[in-house]
């Protein structure tokens, strides 16, 4: 699979984690968009993430993350659910900051952090869950990781990464981690753990060297038993049908002036930027319709 993620445990139980190879889907995500590389590498930390989080739920329920720090990119929005399927999408998709100090790209610039990491829950229950941090570094790992410690209160390490080519603009490489530390464990134990994080090359380092997760989770935490092994998929929810009802919502005196003046709309998914062209016949049968149901 390529796009693939494991839950596992260690430790005896007492630490659980979570890694990520995405390195397909964020590809496909910036063809579909002709993204900038800035724009792919804060999107695809943030699917990669999602697709994480998504995976300690259950059932029907889902996730909605959204990141809106200010900076030029926008906002930051991705859907998950606990079958492995996710769609992202961020405000400006061409945007472009430069290099950082470093010479890396300056997702912390792109994103910005004068504002906050929003997580909300659709656990089944009446209202859903919601829980937000502010943004700490804007680089996103370090975001969801303080997330985890403030809102869920859980000890966590994060680690996200996109790779591309040198010379190109392909994904070579795209995943990540969530290592999170439950109750029992010692001082000494979690020191280890720490010493272990502290000296790990770059997730993408290790995906591009070839790798399994189970692998590099076993890097950190030694011994691992594997619990499940999910398929992931970006998955787009979009249809006609759906993108006519954005048609309605213009009510008819907008929908009248684009006819006269284009004789055609094209409207656009924000997540999978599908086009979808509706010609003149149909928007004036959209138009009949909402006369006929009273809703001007």
């Amino acid at each position: 699979m390529d796009n693939v993620l494991i839950r596992a445990t260690a430790w005896n139980g007492q630490v659980r984690a979570f890694a990520a190879r995405t390195t397909q889907m964020v590809e496909e995500w910036k063809e579909r968009h002709q993204a900038s590389p800035t724009a792919v590498a804060a999107l695809g930390r943030s699917i990669t993430a999602a697709a994480m989080m998504g995976a300690m739920l259950k059932g029907e329920e889902r996730l909605v993350v959204q990141v809106k720090g200010g900076g030029p990119i926008g906002q930051i929005v991705v859907d998950a659910n606990a079958r492995g399927e996710v769609r992202g999408y961020v405000d400006e998709p061409q945007v472009d900051v430069g290099p950082n100090a470093v010479g890396k790209l300056d997702v912390a610039a792109a994103v910005g952090t004068d504002g906050f990491l929003y997580v909300t829950k659709d656990l089944g229950l009446k209202e859903p869950y919601r829980g937000s941090v502010p943004i700490v570094s804007g680089e996103l790992a370090e975001d969801f990781t303080y997330y985890f410690a403030k809102s869920e209160q859980t000890p966590s390490a994060v680690a996200l990464g996109v790779l591309f080519g040198k010379g190109d603009y392909k994904v070579n490489a795209a995943g990540g981690f969530i290592i999170q530390l439950l109750p029992g464990l010692s001082d000494e134990e979690i020191d280890e753990i720490e010493e272990k994080l502290s000296a790990l090359p770059p997730i993408t380092t290790l995906l591009e060297q070839g790798l399994e997760l189970d692998e590099i989770l076993a890097t950190v935490l030694g011994s691992v038993r594997i619990l499940d092994t999910m398929e992931l998929s970006l998955t787009c929810k979009c249809s006609r049908e759906k993108v006519m009802g954005t048609l309605i919502s213009l009510g008819t005196k907008e929908l009248e002036r684009l006819v006269e003046e284009d004789g055609q709309v094209e409207l656009r998914c924000h997540y999978c930027n599908e086009a979808y062209l509706f010609q003149e016949p149909e928007l004036r049968g959209v138009i009949e319709h909402i006369r006929s149901t009273g809703d001007y």
